[in-house]
């Protein structure tokens, strides 16, 4: 049942993924009427190559609340969403012998415990006694996080869109959209169909709201309207080998790689290019490179038959996908456009330096939240405003120029941002 009284607020939403799906779904229950654009087909960029790590195991205070609202909702999805299910699993992380890292594991644990994370230092003789599947002897510390999972990225984004189209969300694929200005009825979009990819044929379209949570593509949608911000798309890598594994998720903080069991055997990943992307041409294939130091990473982590030939990375499913980073490493969440008096009509949802999809729940409901808090002139910053401070966009000029960072790194959980 919808939420909010007519007449019911007009709300485009930019992006087919994870964080736009959620968001639109959240949207359209809390009353609204919501249209949603995505230039290809739903889950075709970002979230349709992510690698369905789940978990909450963040020291910042920020992220450990969105985190743990995100997991909340994941394993409701998984008993409440058809098509979707969610896989519990702990969650390692490992670090080697001689990584200066190493020292801070345990204030960084303490800290996430103080957010109520059941997480906790283990000897690496006792982590490799609890999973025989992990080679642990050139450990000096491991933390493991018990309440994690992992999920198949593209089954969360088709499961969310049947819902928000059941709330009354009108889904629109194979439709670029071009932001157009601001009016006193709104906000205009110039809506491309698919039949018309030249431009001749565009509609214009008014919402009370526009948010744009195009991943990628986040940057050069609103600079065409004049708005810059300091979003930049990098590349990342995975690849499914058809090993058996059947333990935890692993984090090798000193080699910045990560796995996961997989229905096909297991997925591991990292790959970061920290350059700028291009994300109209990326490359999409995995790197030789990238394939030879996974298949070494995997051979140096794992015990058994895991480590054995079936890790071969010329025989492995490898791809790459993009990300976004902005200075900080914190995503950008909020309005764009607030000006004196009248309230925000153009929204941004982007930046999540590699966390966007396991957040997708806790965004995509702070941002419905958001949005109609701002249509009924509640500001970013009031004590009753959804909105968090730390990722509000205005903390930038927009015009930022910043070196891109790994987003899983250690120093990341161990500075808390």
């Amino acid at each position: 049942m919808n939420e909010r009284a007519e007449p019911a607020p007009t709300v485009a939403v930019v992006g087919g993924g994870a964080v736009g799906v959620t968001a639109a779904g959240n949207l359209a229950v809390r009353g609204a009427d919501v249209t949603l654009y995505e230039r290809g087909e739903l889950a075709a960029g970002s979230s349709g190559r992510a690698a369905g790590l789940l978990y909450d195991a963040y020291a910042e205070d920020v992220d450990a609340a969105v985190g743990a609202r995100a997991l909340e909702r994941f394993r409701a999805f998984d008993r409440t969403l058809p098509g979707f299910s969610f896989t519990p699993c702990p969650y390692v992380i490992a670090v080697r012998e001689g990584d200066p890292d190493a020292e801070a594991v345990p204030a960084m644990v303490e800290r996430m415990r103080g957010h109520g994370r059941e997480v906790s230092v283990v000897d690496p003789d006792a982590l490799g006694e609890r999973f025989p599947a992990l080679r642990t002897d050139d450990l000096a510390v491991a933390a493991v996080a018990e309440g994690a999972g992992w999920t198949d990225p593209p089954s969360y984004v088709r499961a969310l869109a049947d819902r928000a189209a059941r709330e009354g969300v009108a889904i629109e694929t194979d439709t670029p959209v071009a932001l157009g200005p601001r009016t006193e009825a709104g906000r205009e979009l110039s809506v491309v169909g698919a039949e018309e990819d030249d431009g001749s044929g565009a509609e214009t379209r008014t919402f009370d709201a526009v948010v744009v949570a195009a991943g990628a593509h986040t940057r050069s949608l609103l600079a065409a309207d004049g708005v810059s911000v300091p979003v930049v798309p990098y590349r990342v890598q995975a690849l499914v080998a058809a090993a058996a594994y059947d333990g935890p998720m692993v984090y090798d903080a000193t080699a910045d790689a990560y796995l996961r069991p997989h229905p096909d055997g297991l997925l591991a990943g990292d790959g970061t290019e920290p350059v700028p992307a291009d994300p109209d041409g990326y490359r999409r294939e995995a790197d030789d490179w990238f394939r030879a130091d996974v298949a070494t990473v995997l051979r140096e982590r794992l015990d058994g038959a895991a480590a054995g030939a079936d890790l071969d990375p010329d025989a492995a499913r490898a791809w790459a996908g993009l990300c976004t980073a902005t200075p900080d490493g914190d995503p950008l969440l909020g309005p764009v456009d607030a000006t004196g008096g009248a309230p925000p009509a153009l929204f941004v949802a982007a930046g999540w330096q590699g966390h966007g999809f396991m957040r997708a729940p806790a965004t995509g409901e702070i941002i419905a939240e958001g949005v109609l808090a701002s249509l009924d002139g509640i500001a970013f910053d009031a004590p009753d405003s959804p909105w968090i401070g730390a990722f509000d966009p205005a903390r930038f000029d927009g015009d930022e120029a910043f070196e891109i960072a790994e987003g899983m790194s250690l120093s990341e959980r161990t500075e808390g941002k």
